[in-house]
């Protein structure tokens, strides 16, 4: 009797999915942004294909993520449960906010996911396309307000490379920079701005709705199921795209390392992640290991360099 209940107790507990661990998310940003998204859409795809048991996800806003990235340097060391997500905005951020933390702080696990950058009007804007907007940002830069993500970063810098392949001193840009990208739709919505930048997953719910107007993205092509041309296909010669990434706490053993990156490659392969990516219109970048460590050098260096040219950066 005894060893039977023994062998039952064993079954039972065999039979129990052994997650490797529970985890919890930092998002270096306010509620409603990319990071925040990305941030929750992790967390459940990680619980729902059974990656891990319990993921959690904390918000600490400010400065580009750097206030949360020092946080997170300072408290998580050595803890693998920890991760951070960031990318080409944190990477600014960290430059022109001269951050005494930076991405060399922490273990980089994986490029997730790419974005193109979109702008937009409210829809009671008297602009109709991009060229009204650049026209307008051209005869008097200070009376065209743009809202968007934080100073240095992807959509600040999308703005500086508009202004200049127009003809217009980038300094002189009026560039208002929020924490989320809730505050930015608001203000957006409110029509305290002229004109809104940021992720295209960020706006498209508001322009389906009727209650934006999407002028141009910032990719390479236009984008399938997308009503708007192209920077580029507009006359102006800018290409960028926001990438995403996912980093876990200095300090980890290589064997720490080497089990919160199997369990983001399962996140990444999952069929519950590929949907998420295709609902919300991210593009599948996944990049890991040693490769993505050298990519995300040749990152930080193109960026440093990008903000020098539009004046962002001394």
């Amino acid at each position: 009797m005894k060893h039977a209940f023994l062998g039952a107790v064993m079954a039972a507990v065999l039979a129990v999915p052994a997650f490797a661990n529970d985890y919890t998310i930092m998002a270096p940003a306010s509620p409603g942004g990319g990071w925040d998204s990305t941030a929750r859409t992790m967390q459940e795809v990680m619980q729902a294909e059974g990656i891990s048991g319990s993921v959690q996800v904390t918000n600490v806003p400010g400065a580009g993520g750097t206030v949360g990235l020092a946080q997170f340097v300072a408290s998580a060391s050595g803890d693998p449960s920890q991760l951070i997500v960031g990318g080409y905005v944190m990477v600014g951020a960290i430059l022109t906010n001269a951050s005494p933390v930076s991405l060399a702080d922490v273990t980089p696990i994986a490029r997730l996911t790419g974005e193109a950058v979109a702008i937009v009007v409210p829809a009671a804007s008297p602009i109709q396309d991009i060229k009204g907007l650049v026209d307008a940002m051209a005869a008097d830069p200070g009376a065209v307000s743009w809202a968007g993500g934080s100073a240095g970063g992807v959509d600040h810098i999308t703005v500086g490379l508009l202004a200049k392949a127009a003809g217009v001193d980038p300094t002189k840009i009026n560039y208002i920079a929020f924490s989320g990208g809730g505050e930015a739709t608001a203000a957006i919505l409110g029509n305290q701005v002229t004109a809104g930048i940021s992720g295209l997953g960020e706006f498209l719910p508001q322009v389906q709705a009727g209650t934006m107007r999407l002028l141009a993205v910032s990719s390479d092509a236009r984008l399938e199921g997308v009503d708007a041309p192209t920077l580029t296909e507009a006359g102006y010669d800018v290409v960028v795209q926001n990438w995403r990434m996912v980093a876990a706490a200095p300090g980890l053993s290589d064997e720490q390392k080497a089990q919160v990156s199997a369990d983001i490659e399962k996140l990444a392969k999952s069929a519950g992640w590929q949907k998420a990516l295709a609902d919300k219109g991210w593009a599948d970048t996944y990049l890991a290991g040693a490769d993505f460590e050298v990519q995300l050098a040749k990152e930080i260096e193109a960026t440093t360099a990008i903000l020098k040219d539009i004046g962002l950066v001394q």
